[in-house]
């Protein structure tokens, strides 16, 4: 065992990655044998991941409790359970708000950051810096469209540049796409930006405030004399200056990106984010840091059931990982990763060893085969013929190079429509999430701590035990005592 002081973190955070996703995401690589990087740690748990009202937990619910040590209400960000679904007024009382692990690093004079491949006004990230009663209320826009008061209901783009915890983020690193689905290093400069005013792509903001926030973070800066850098481009992030102190990257209006319809020579990946964050926070000298990494679109391609997107996304994910545990010293950097949620993506059947995860698992009771892959819900219901037979996707709509309606007969390993719904059993516009538990994986310092069953508000006191942030327990108390 390790225990050594955690001199570093980082979370490692797949959303909507749950343990079927993982187990598919294998054979998507290559087969049952093979293993994503962060399964080869020493050290395994399970993560229980309801909210104080709902069985079936939300990013925004979830993030407040491995982030911010408390299980809150459906919707709420950073808020104890006593704040309701938009409720401005109880949102606002600080007896109400928790501080997030991040915060904890930053009083200990610790730099701090958050990387995403979705907004970084979305739930995930949010959950770093932000305290709302609503998890869309990313802009003043979308306040108001809520019938909320901008002067009681403050946003969270507003929150990540203005409040205490988010305007002291090291790098903030984020994507966009327009599906309106992800955003700090991350996407989302719709919401930072003025209705009147366009991004470096000729995009318009969404803010109805007239307040520039890319400006505000620039100005801040100035002010503390503090080094910067605000990026917008793979180029210009490849480019940032090793004395850069405070890095803000949105690469898109929106969420960024699928990695399987991305331009690599304009938007990063998720692994490039990863080591472009690690750059700027592993400085020589430092006392440490804690990152968050979010592979966002795992979740968004499972609420479309869009599987291939969603396995693909995963193994990125795990790209990413790789690259920190490269970057990175195990003796004094503690990585955990896990899941905020799972999803109802089963993966089941009696497919033969080595067959494609994309295709059929066999022939059902009905003489008509079914496959592997297949959502308990979501938009690729279909419903039973007239006949009374069930429908059966075909190999044709199953192709990703030809429209369904022209498809030629492929072979059977050729399952491989990148924006194919698989079969759901209820018809939903937006598949739902999963309540089953999700994995829990560690490596460093005091990873050992991670394992068993635990309820998902443990993680952050777990990582502020490990790194002697907590303020309820003395660092000296951490190690054995010698007799």
């Amino acid at each position: 065992m390790n225990f050594n002081t955690a001199k570093n973190v980082i979370l490692f955070l797949g959303d909507g990655m749950s343990i079927p996703t993982i187990a598919a995401t294998r054979v998507y690589l290559g087969g049952e044998e093979k293993s994503l990087s962060f399964e080869q740690f020493p050290y395994t748990g399970l993560s229980k991941t309801y909210c104080v009202d709902h069985q079936t937990a939300d990013s925004a619910c979830s993030a407040t409790a491995y982030l911010g040590g408390v299980k809150a209400n459906l919707g709420t960000i950073g808020v104890t359970a006593a704040v309701k679904q938009k409720n401005c007024s109880a949102m606002n009382m600080k007896e109400n708000q928790v501080d997030s692990i991040a915060r904890l690093f930053q009083l200990k004079g610790k730099r701090t950051g958050v990387v995403t491949t979705t907004r970084v006004t979305h739930a995930t990230p949010a959950g770093i810096y932000a305290h709302t009663s609503e998890r869309d209320w990313e802009s003043d826009t979308d306040v108001m469209n809520f019938n909320g008061d901008i002067t009681q209901c403050e946003d969270i783009a507003h929150q990540l540049i203005f409040g205490s915890t988010g305007r002291n983020l090291n790098v903030i690193l984020g994507l966009h796409t327009q599906d309106a689905l992800l955003i700090d290093l991350g996407g989302g400069r719709k919401n930072f930006l003025p209705r009147e005013v366009q991004d470096e792509d000729g995009n318009s903001g969404d803010r109805s405030d007239g307040v520039n926030l890319i400006e505000e973070w620039k100005r801040y800066r100035e002010s503390q004399g503090q080094l910067y850098e605000y990026v917008w481009n793979r180029e210009r992030l490849f480019n940032v200056k090793e004395n850069t102190e405070y890095l803000l990257g949105l690469f898109q209006p929106d969420h960024l990106n699928y990695n399987l319809e991305r331009d690599p020579q304009t938007q990063p990946s998720l692994e490039e984010m990863t080591e472009a964050a690690l750059r700027v926070l592993d400085k020589p000298g430092s006392s440490g840091y804690f990152l968050l990494v979010e592979g966002g679109r795992i979740d968004t391609a499972h609420h479309l059931s869009w599987a291939r997107k969603a396995l693909d996304e995963t193994a990125e994910f795990s790209k990413a990982v790789q690259k920190a545990l490269s970057l990175t010293n195990q003796q004094d950097t503690l990585i955990v990763v896990t899941s905020d949620h799972a999803h109802t993506m089963s993966y089941a059947g009696y497919a033969a060893r080595g067959s494609d995860v994309f295709g059929y698992a066999g022939t059902a009771s009905d003489e008509d085969p079914y496959t592997i892959l297949n959502y308990a819900n979501g938009p690729g219901y279909k419903p039973f013929m007239a006949t009374g037979q069930r429908y059966v996707p075909s190999l044709e709509e199953m192709s990703k190079t030809v429209p369904p309606e022209k498809n030629p007969i492929l072979s059977w390993d050729s399952l491989d429509n990148l924006e194919f719904q698989w079969p759901s059993t209820v018809p939903k516009k937006k598949e739902t999430h999963g309540a089953d538990d999700v994995a829990i994986f560690a490596n460093g310092p005091w990873s050992h701590l991670f394992s068993g069953v635990m309820e998902e508000n443990v993680i952050p006191y777990l990582i502020g035990l490990a790194s002697c942030v907590s303020p309820y327990i003395k660092c000296e108390d951490l190690h054995p005592k010698l007799p």
